[in-house]
């Protein structure tokens, strides 16, 4: 019985630690990709302001340009 008891802590020890190392790479694994995501959505929000702002900018030139092409006619 004492034997056996032994034995199990003596493999139980090791497992313990590969499991937790595991854990630990998959944790870190996990944060690598949440900050890839929020880099991902960042730069999805500054192109859509961009193209937000580009469209603004659009419209205002055919704005702009409207009454000329009106007036020729």
């Amino acid at each position: 019985m004492t034997g056996t008891i032994a034995v199990v802590m003596i493999f139980s020890i090791p497992i313990i630690a590969i499991l937790t190392v595991h854990n630990q790479k998959l944790a870190k694994i996990k944060h690598n990709m949440i900050i890839d995501e929020i880099t991902l959505e960042k730069l999805k929000q500054e192109n859509y302001l961009l193209e937000t702002e580009k469209m603004k900018l659009e419209l205002e030139q055919m704005k702009l340009e409207g009454p000329r092409d009106t007036k020729i006619i």
